[in-house]
């Protein structure tokens, strides 16, 4: 699904690398937790696997999907079968309302309107949302902003989620509630999850492989045990 290869990286104004020497492969299908202290690099490597999300400086290396270069995917491919969702609840809502936030994505890769709203139906009620559609954005909580951020990427059928910290400006409840939904879709769905979490032990036990960073590299990549 993911696979990178030699890649390293340096933020422009920087004077050490971000990435040293990443090489990794997430197949089709699993649930892999990637951890470290803070600093690691561990968001400069998740934003290497989304075309848009790849940052400005200086990099070596290739990155793959499926068997394509990450870097020169087509637009809309990478934002239908890429889905990410960042530490921020504020900081992926465009709209003004629930029920334009769900279609946004949709009505941007032009699909028609049958099947907006069959996907925004199906997911709604997967997620247990479907009473929000008239709320305003800016009156949800942090925890329903971040499911609507969710439900958002899913309604694109993403085969792969990338999940930056999802849950570090959650409280417990809406933590634990973020995270079970996740695993939910991993397990109904079949989409590939690579998650990074702080609360290590809300996510281990629902993880296949865990992928552990320290000062800028990948020092392990096995299985949970």
């Amino acid at each position: 699904m993911i696979e990178i290869s030699n890649v390293n990286f340096q933020y422009g104004t920087a004077d050490i690398g971000a990435l040293h020497n990443i090489n990794l492969s997430v197949t089709d299908g699993s649930c892999v937790l990637l951890c470290g202290e803070s600093g690691c690099g561990k968001t400069t490597l998740l934003r290497h696997a989304k075309k848009n999300q790849i940052p400005t400086g200086h990099g070596s290396g290739k990155m793959y999907f499926d068997g394509k270069d990450i870097e020169f995917m087509d637009d809309r491919e990478s934002a239908a079968l890429i889905g990410y969702v960042g530490q921020s609840p504020d900081g992926q809502i465009v709209t003004d309302k629930v029920w334009h936030e769900l279609a946004f994505g949709l009505e941007s890769l032009s699909f028609d309107r049958e099947t907006m709203y069959r996907r925004i139906a199906e997911m709604s009620e997967y997620l247990g949302i479907s009473g929000w559609y008239e709320k305003k954005t800016d009156e949800l909580s942090g925890g329903q902003k971040q499911i609507l951020n969710l439900a958002s990427v899913m309604v694109m059928h993403p085969k792969i989620l990338i999940l930056d910290e999802p849950t570090s400006q959650l409280d417990p409840v809406a933590s634990e509630r973020f995270l079970q939904n996740i695993f939910r879709l991993n397990r109904d769905f079949g989409v590939t999850i690579l998650i990074c979490e702080q609360r290590v032990h809300e996510v281990i036990h629902m993880a296949d492989r865990v992928m552990l960073m320290k000062d800028t590299r990948v020092i392990g990549f096995d299985d949970v045990r």
